[in-house]
């Protein structure tokens, strides 16, 4: 009981209110000064979390000269929107018209409301810079998307380089038998030894040693590079995700820290990038109960990588509201309550020190006050809030998860397009 009054305490004295983006400058300020921002979020499904991230990447981009967004996506869907928003296509009407790109289940992480505004908003950026400065890009880092980049790869082989389409199309044909169905794919090669590894790993190498020829279209090289990496990545993931479900994690994590390397490149090595993704993915493994689980995620290998001073992490979470989620995987999407945070946990510590929405960013004079291990909420894209005491409450250090941590008091839904 002491240990929680002193916490309330703590944060009440270090806390900072916030109505609006010009509220959260001091905490824009001081992450700017990272070569990377990671933006993370409790649920894919909250609309006030894609909406502040949105206005911080907005800052960021705008007065710190950030050059890229990457998110927890698919790299083919994702590059449409690249395209969309640096005038490489007219393929596309509108922000609406290129998210209808992203109809793979769960399309409500991307394809909603709050995004299309931000996507808007990345074009007319994109169109008012002089000619000689670098348009921002938007990319996916995410290693789900199998079929759609082997898809990718193929049809610009056979625009382009006809012979090489050859082994692409090879490569593709092992997967044929299993109709992209990855459990299926990930039984036949954990367990009956059929897998597509060689295939893949022979594509990869074509495509890594040619790729100062794939000049025809804007970026080829990149999404070519990264679809080729999303393919030899997501056979191992599948390959492992059957018997091993924590080293398929950590082949997902270290596949989309690979990937944000392949960004980087494509920009200058000072260039600054930011991060969307899920807290399970921004906030340092190490400082949950992952690390006993030998996992690993982006927020502790960019860490690694690239040296704590060159990262800030921001996570998210609320007390109480709605959300957008399913109850099972793959069926439809339903506006879910999201009951108010179980006692002990942080999000309710931080509520009874303020039922207010509020900020904290961790310094070496006040991380010590927030490092109690102590449940914080995470909600995927199923989720049942009866049973989320048994099993959406991460044991987490917050002030070593995170450089500063956004809360919101009463959050809602997001607001999913309809096609």
């Amino acid at each position: 009981m002491l240990k929680t009054i002193q916490m309330i305490e703590a944060i009440k004295k270090h806390s900072m209110p916030f109505a609006d983006v010009d509220d959260l400058l001091p905490l824009i300020n001081t992450a700017s000064r990272a070569q990377y921002v990671l933006l993370g979020e409790a649920s894919h499904g909250t609309s006030e979390f894609y909406e502040i991230r949105a206005a911080i990447t907005k800052e960021l981009i705008h007065h710190h000269d950030f050059s890229f967004i990457a998110v927890e996506g698919d790299w083919p869907s994702c590059f449409e929107v690249n395209r969309y928003i640096k005038g490489y296509t007219t393929q596309y009407a509108n922000a609406e018209d290129v998210l209808k790109s992203f109809n793979r289940w769960p399309s409500w992480m991307w394809a909603n409301q709050e995004i299309k505004e931000l996507i808007e908003w990345l074009r007319d950026y994109n169109n008012n810079l002089p000619a000689h400065q670098p348009k921002v890009g938007f990319y996916g880092l995410d290693v789900y998307s199998l079929w759609e980049s082997m898809e990718a790869i193929i049809e610009y082989l056979e625009n382009n380089h006809a012979s090489d389409a050859k082994k692409a199309k090879k490569a593709f044909e092992c997967f044929e038998p299993f109709h992209r169905e990855a459990q299926m794919y990930g039984i036949s090669s954990a367990l009956y030894g059929k897998n597509c590894m060689v295939e893949i790993l022979e594509l990869l190498q074509t495509i890594q040693q040619k790729k100062d020829t794939y000049t025809h279209e804007p970026e080829a090289a990149l999404s070519m590079q990264v679809n080729a990496l999303v393919a030899s990545n997501a056979e191992a993931y599948y390959h492992t995700m059957i018997t091993n479900d924590n080293e398929s994690w950590n082949i997902r994590d270290r596949h989309m820290v690979e990937a944000l390397k392949y960004i980087q490149a494509y920009y200058k090595e000072s260039a600054k990038g930011i991060v969307w993704e899920h807290n399970t993915h921004i906030g340092d493994a190490r400082a949950t109960d992952m690390k006993s689980s030998g996992m690993v995620n982006v927020g502790q290998l960019t860490r690694e990588e690239y040296g704590p001073k060159h990262v800030y992490a921001v996570g998210f979470g609320t007390h109480h509201g709605t959300v957008i989620a399913s109850d099972s995987w793959g069926n439809p999407q339903q506006e879910l309550t999201v009951p108010p945070a179980i006692e002990g946990s942080w999000e309710d510590t931080i509520h009874r020190a303020g039922a207010f929405d509020q900020y904290l960013m961790f310094t070496e004079e006040n991380r010590n006050f927030f490092h109690s291990t102590i449940g914080h909420r995470a909600i995927g894209v199923v989720y049942d809030p009866e049973i989320e005491q048994y099993g959406n409450y991460v044991p987490s250090r917050l002030s070593k998860r995170y450089d500063a941590f956004i809360y919101v008091e009463e959050t809602h839904a997001l607001s999913p397009l309809i096609f």
